[in-house]
């Protein structure tokens, strides 16, 4: 059956893709924007697809429409792009939310909420499961994401339990792919452009800090699993890639896959980044079946290719 399905942030990296996957699967697609980090050009070429509506709409504002599902993936989602206007990220967070599942109640949509691997922290537990509370600084230069992700999730929990609006949580892990902003300052993309480009790539600390990464096409995939599961499954869900890799080994990796001779240039490590992030996700192999298959050489060389043609 042919579905209506509102993206906010549509435009941007993650929902870009997942518009690409909801029109292949047959399903109407209206993408809500307001391009502070979306980019039309990730969208652009669905203009033409009659079942691919696109609307510039600040998530902060109310908005009404008749959907059947709705996916909440507004938000800057880089430490570079959220911390530039910290206010206003928080704003999108927690009013975004608001407005979205106010939305949700009124025309009895399911709806999906974009969380973050960063409610976690710093984390004090590893790999990190579900019914972990966090070790977040609530003051940091990093709060006004980390908390306001962190109040989302109560607002869609207390909207679930008060006004039975059929909700759906994922804990979104590092992510990458093709779409990328090349400015984001995330690990993937900065490594990549600085090799193409012969510059030193800049490792924060010792380098020794872990991170796992999940190509975007098997986090769609979850997504997409998680928000088909039935009314009684609300999460919230890991979605990430259980595979841990040092900074300094994937400098190292993609130097290698872009055959670059750039060297290495160690910097400060920024306030309350974390030391290890890996998620726990026996819960999304149970309840979701699923599980990533992109291994990191894969959807390194698929990222390097892209950004060949935009560096």
């Amino acid at each position: 059956m042919r579905k209506k399905i509102l993206i906010t942030g549509g435009a941007g990296f993650l929902g870009s893709h997942l518009a690409d996957k909801l029109l292949k699967d047959g399903h109407e697609v209206i993408c809500l924007d307001n391009y502070f980090t979306g980019n039309k050009d990730n969208i652009i070429h669905l203009l033409d697809n009659p079942y691919f509506e696109l609307i510039r709409h600040d998530v902060t504002m109310s908005f009404y429409i008749e959907v059947d599902e709705i996916y909440n993936l507004a938000c800057p989602a880089s430490p570079i792009q959220y911390q530039v206007n910290p206010i206003k990220t928080i704003k999108t967070s927690v009013a975004g939310a608001l407005n979205m599942l106010g939305l949700a109640k009124r025309i009895k949509s399911k709806i999906l909420q974009a969380s973050t691997s960063e409610v976690y922290g710093d984390p004090e537990i590893h790999p990190q499961k579900e019914n972990y509370w966090g070790h977040v600084n609530p003051i940091g230069f990093r709060a006004c994401y980390d908390e306001g992700k962190r109040c989302a999730e109560a607002l869609f929990m207390n909207y679930h339990r008060q006004n039975d609006v059929k909700i759906k949580i994922a804990r979104i892990f590092n992510t990458y792919g093709p779409r990328m902003d090349p400015h984001d300052g995330r690990v993937v993309s900065n490594f990549i452009v600085q090799a193409l480009k012969g510059h030193p790539l800049s490792i924060y600390g010792d380098g020794k800090q872990t991170r796992s990464f999940c190509y975007v096409d098997d986090l769609i995939d979850g997504l997409v699993r998680l928000m088909d599961t039935g009314d009684d499954f609300t999460g919230p869900v890991n979605i990430g890639n259980p595979g841990e890799f040092t900074i300094l080994e994937l400098a190292e990796k993609v130097i290698q896959m872009t055959n670059s001779g750039s060297k290495l240039v160690f910097e400060p490590l920024p306030e309350d980044d974390p030391i290890q992030r890996q998620p726990d996700i026996t819960l999304a192999k149970s309840k979701l079946n699923w599980q990533p298959k992109i291994k990191l050489e894969q959807g390194l060389k698929h990222t390097i290719d892209y950004f060949r043609t935009i560096v």
